[in-house]
């Protein structure tokens, strides 16, 4: 397999989240794996052709939906530019190859009233039952159901609250914040608690049997890929369609639209680079689509 050893040491140098390195990596690995596989032959950087990211283009794409289409040759792409200003390569295949995909317009997929009502009541049975039938496990229940209300009330991404430490954090009787971090510890932003949010990490911490916490320790000590099939199996009982951690972003921001929230200020809290970003919160999502068009039928 070739060595991408270099190649992650730069994107790590750059800045990016390790989840956003590791997905590189893998994107990377994955087209090595298919060039070998599809020529018959070692891999060599220098035998890269603009005929093979076609083809690996169109391999992608009866597979994938086009968004990760996207993503898989945006890394390629990256990939071989580093590649060429490393001297591996005397030429990138990828110059003048339009390697993305048009994207499906996709509204925001959010918890409407009745859904986050379901959610919240599946997470209080989940850490009642776990009281009783798991007691060895009970901690690790109650810190997955905290850690849900608290990107549901705070609008984080996963890897954003899972790099939390202490530290970061600040709770106070009527107000508090955290310090959200970007890829090697830079800072990126100072978001604010509400009641909610203070609530879940104060719970957490009495959970614990913490006072002061250590400021390097981690606030939720769980990995991006166990919380996820957490969520999946929260989601099959509360029988909801769709429930991911990005889910409860798009819920936070949607909640905020609903309490009559100025969109230049839901912007700022959802960090969004963008304001164009913020409206899609104002738009009427999935949901309310599909009740539209069943109400001509009623």
């Amino acid at each position: 397999m070739m060595d991408l050893t270099g190649f992650e040491h730069y994107l790590r140098e750059q800045g990016l989240a390790m989840h956003t390195v590791r997905g590189y990596v893998r994107d990377v690995a994955a087209f090595v794996r298919w060039f070998e596989q599809t020529n018959g032959e070692p891999f060599a950087l220098p035998s890269v052709t603009p005929t093979d990211l076609r083809e690996w283009r169109g391999y992608l794409q009866h597979r994938l939906k086009a968004a990760t289409v996207n993503r898989k040759m945006a890394a390629l792409v990256r990939y071989l530019r580093w590649a060429r200003a490393q001297g591996q390569i005397a030429e990138d295949p990828s110059v003048g190859l339009t390697w993305t995909l048009p994207r499906l317009e996709r509204r925001p997929r959010w918890l409407d009233k009745r859904e986050r009502y379901a959610l919240l009541r599946t997470l209080e049975q989940d850490v009642q039952t776990a009281r009783l039938r798991y007691p060895k496990r009970w901690v690790q229940h109650v810190r997955n159901a905290l850690l849900t209300r608290f990107l549901l009330h705070t609008g984080l991404r996963v890897s954003e609250a899972l790099a939390l430490r202490w530290g970061d954090v600040a709770l106070r009787e009527r107000s508090g914040w955290v310090l959200v971090r970007e890829g090697k510890g830079r800072l990126q932003a100072e978001v604010p608690l509400n009641a909610e949010a203070r609530k879940a990490l104060r719970e957490w911490l009495e959970v614990q049997g913490q006072g002061t916490p250590e400021a390097g320790g981690r606030v939720w000590p769980i990995t991006a890929r166990t919380y996820q099939r957490y969520l999946e199996r929260t989601r099959r009982r509360a029988g909801l369609e769709r429930l991911t951690p990005h889910t409860l972003r798009h819920t936070f921001g949607r909640m905020l639209v609903e309490q009559g929230v100025p969109l230049q200020t839901v912007s700022r809290l959802m960090r969004h680079r963008n304001v164009q970003t913020t409206m899609l919160y104002i738009m009427p999502g999935e949901r309310d689509l599909e009740r539209a068009v069943e109400a001509l039928a009623g």
